[in-house]
């Protein structure tokens, strides 16, 4: 059976549609739906987020976190010479969010802040530190496992 010219370019047409509406049947099986409720305001936030990135980068002496086994105890040791620290300090567990739960930065001598940990869950914890000293704000993360 030989196909002439017209039923060859009506059959590619055909398929063409045809693949065109089972894409368009699939797009509609997944929900594209958006993360956060405010993604609008938390797009402006962004830039007040990346300055804060910017100034712990440029930071001498980065946030460090520390796990002392024998006391359980997690030691949040600041920048030395920074003065005025505030801010707060967040626990997210990564697959229970009902664990979530915030702090206040408590600075103690030497720049320095004790958390117990004895009653927390073991596994993976993302620490989201989010302080202003000196006069900047800045922003640090860190991934604990208990």
């Amino acid at each position: 059976m030989r196909i002439n010219w017209g039923t060859g370019i009506a059959l590619f047409y055909c398929c063409f549609v045809i693949s065109l509406l089972l894409q368009l049947k699939a797009s509609f099986r997944y929900d594209h739906s958006l993360v956060v409720e405010d993604y609008y305001q938390h797009d402006l936030d962004y830039q007040k987020h990346y300055d804060k990135l910017v100034n712990t980068q440029q930071l001498e002496h980065q946030l460090d976190l520390k796990l002392d086994a024998t006391t359980s105890e997690l030691i949040l040791s600041f920048p030395a010479g920074m003065d005025d620290v505030s801010g707060s300090i967040a626990f997210f567990r990564t697959n229970d969010s009902s664990l979530d739960f915030r702090l206040p930065v408590d600075l103690e001598t030497q720049n320095r802040q004790r958390i117990s940990v004895e009653d927390l869950r073991e596994g993976l914890w993302k620490i989201k530190i989010d302080w202003r000293g000196n006069g900047l704000d800045y922003y640090d993360e860190k991934v604990v496992v208990l």
